[in-house]
């Protein structure tokens, strides 16, 4: 049996999966991993086209049907979430063009949330790589970034306009879900996917040398030191398991969107991970 994996080639999701797709867990099966940005794995995974998936929470409206949220691998966390950049500082947006990562990504997600009550601006869906160069060159007047560009951004000369998970943070009291992992639905068991994923986290925190080379292959010639505090930052407790806060936090993101018209509804029961 060979299952097939999808996830983004960022360092915490090298790190957290190295184990499982390397064959270094005990009764998982062979792995058939595909690297993408989010924003090409939520559309794949409305064609159901993995086995196990990392998508945004906020495309799980769209998926689960079809998948079942897992409740270890993902990201989730406290003082990660996306910042919104701009290059003249200026905090007015009114007609602004702001690029995004994605339309169905949970930072989108959370800028829609936050700029509900602002003058509208002009969105442009664009590659995160292509973002910071974007709105340094003025070709976008803001930028919505993610991950690593919370450490790097200074270097565009661009300057942090809003702390997204530091307003959802301050508004909810609830970690910020960022990214979701996902089990399709009479393909894989949702009980063994869990137990493999948390045993491949549970080698990478015992050893976190073992991944070293793995992940800088991935890293898009990212620097060693951003690897690891891109690590530190987005792997966490609650990549292990989302607990009681984690499953709040999803909730509550689930249900403002869908109470603002930005989402389907979806049932509790659906956005409820399996726990043990």
């Amino acid at each position: 049996m060979t299952i097939s994996l999808a996830i983004s080639p960022c360092p915490n999701d090298t790190f957290v999966f190295h184990a499982l797709v390397h064959g270094l867990v005990p009764g998982a099966p062979a792995v058939d991993v595909t690297y993408a940005d989010v924003d090409v794995t939520n559309t794949a995974a409305e064609r159901g086209a993995y086995d196990i998936v990392k998508v945004s929470y906020a495309a799980l409206p769209w998926l689960l049907d079809d998948y079942e949220l897992l409740p270890c691998g993902g990201a989730l966390g406290r003082g990660c979430g996306p910042l919104l950049l701009t290059r003249t500082g200026t905090a007015d947006l009114t007609g602004a063009t702001v690029a995004v990562p994605g339309d169905r990504t949970t930072a989108y997600l959370l800028f829609r949330l936050w700029s509900a009550d602002r003058p509208p601006a002009r969105i442009e869906v664009v590659p995160f790589h292509e973002i910071m160069p974007g709105v340094a060159a003025g070709r976008y007047d803001a930028g919505l970034v993610i991950h690593e560009a919370r450490f790097t951004y200074p270097r565009y000369g661009l300057t942090a306009l809003v702390d997204l998970g530091e307003w959802w943070e301050n508004d909810t009291g609830l970690p910020i879900p960022l990214g979701a992992i996902l089990a399709r639905r009479g393909v894989v068991d949702p009980v063994a996917a869990t137990g493999w994923i948390r045993e491949s986290v549970r080698q990478a925190w015992a050893d976190p040398t073992a991944s070293r080379d793995y992940v800088m292959a991935h890293a898009q010639e990212m620097e060693p030191d951003v690897a690891d505090r891109h690590i530190a930052l987005y792997v966490n407790d609650f990549t292990a398991d989302l607990g009681r806060d984690g499953h709040a936090a999803v909730d509550a993101l689930l249900r403002r969107a869908a109470d603002a018209g930005l989402t389907p509804q979806i049932s509790s029961s659906r956005a409820t991970a399996w726990t043990s």
